[in-house]
């Protein structure tokens, strides 16, 4: 029987580094991904909230066309294509939808739905699009779509997510133990229909 993913994408499908570069280049630091411990990237920046948001939209269309995909993302979310749908539920702005599509298009990813939601709030797409897990890297996210949908959510580990978990959000490395928790949590709903 098909499930219904719930897929972030920034940080998730996409390299959790893909920001880095455009950091450094356009505030002359030299930051790593280990150096990136919380989610708000402001105190790493020397320029004012106002500024620093304006840089962001700006370079948001860019940055969002040049991330590279997180590794083995593309293997994992092909093999998942034809068994599953595959719904991808972004915090990123609707009017980028147009890049959006392109870079799954250039990368040959299929998607059964994007959703651009403006918001970190993902409780209400997940709910409307009935998921029935869904993958995330951003922590509160994760524990909040957990507690709020009753799903299994996968978050993909970052120097900026290690807050401690509850049960029901599953720490993963990269995708290929993302896709073996998946086909081990499938075959046990098998087992208990």
């Amino acid at each position: 029987m098909k499930k219904r993913f719930g897929i972030d994408i920034d940080g998730t499908v996409t390299c959790p580094a893909s920001m880095i570069p455009f950091l450094n280049t356009s505030f002359q630091l030299n930051l790593t991904l280990e150096d990136i411990k919380q989610y708000d990237l402001m105190p790493l920046v020397n320029v004012s909230e106002e500024e620093f948001a304006e840089w962001f939209t700006t370079n948001e269309p860019v940055i969002y066309e040049e991330s590279p995909m997180a590794e083995g993302a593309g293997e994992v979310l092909t093999k998942w294509k034809d068994e599953h749908e595959l719904y991808f539920i972004s915090a990123r702005g609707s009017h980028l939808l147009e890049v959006t599509k392109k870079w799954f298009l250039d990368k040959e990813l299929t998607f059964h739905h994007i959703e651009l939601i403006g918001s970190h709030d993902k409780i209400a797409a997940a709910k409307k699009h009935n998921v029935d897990i869904f993958f995330e890297d951003k922590h509160d996210n994760a524990v909040m779509i957990h507690e709020q949908c009753g799903i299994p959510v996968l978050l993909f580990d970052t120097p900026y997510n290690r807050d401690p978990i509850p049960e029901g959000v599953i720490r993963v490395y990269n995708w290929q133990e993302a896709e073996d928790w998946v086909k081990n949590w499938l075959a046990a709903d098998k087992v208990s229909r």
